[in-house]
């Protein structure tokens, strides 16, 4: 019995980390934040319709993690006083349209 509950202490972090940072995000729940907080600003920085910023060559964000980080940079820059779990459903969102991270 000692054996398996310290297999779980060990193990329990280690199925944790295999989660992806996007697996708990909704992109329909992303979507309209996106649209509210983010084309105005991408469209001043990238001209038409914004959406080139994620598009553009070479690619600034290669990983969920770096998009993930990315949206809450964006979010404190500002100031669209998103929570963490709104920032997952806005990066879930742009992975879905946009970069098709697995």
């Amino acid at each position: 019995m000692h054996l398996r509950r310290l297999l779980l202490v060990f193990l329990l972090p280690c199925t944790a980390a295999l989660a992806g940072p996007l697996d708990k995000g909704d992109a329909k729940a992303g979507k309209p934040l996106h649209d509210k907080n983010c084309i105005a600003c991408h469209v001043k920085l990238q001209g038409g319709d914004g959406s080139k910023i994620y598009t553009r060559n070479p690619r600034l964000i290669n990983t969920p993690e770096a998009l993930v980080q990315r949206v809450a940079a964006c979010n404190a820059q500002t100031n669209s006083g998103w929570f963490p779990e709104e920032e997952v459903h806005v990066a879930t969102y742009l992975n879905q349209q946009y970069y098709k991270f697995k």
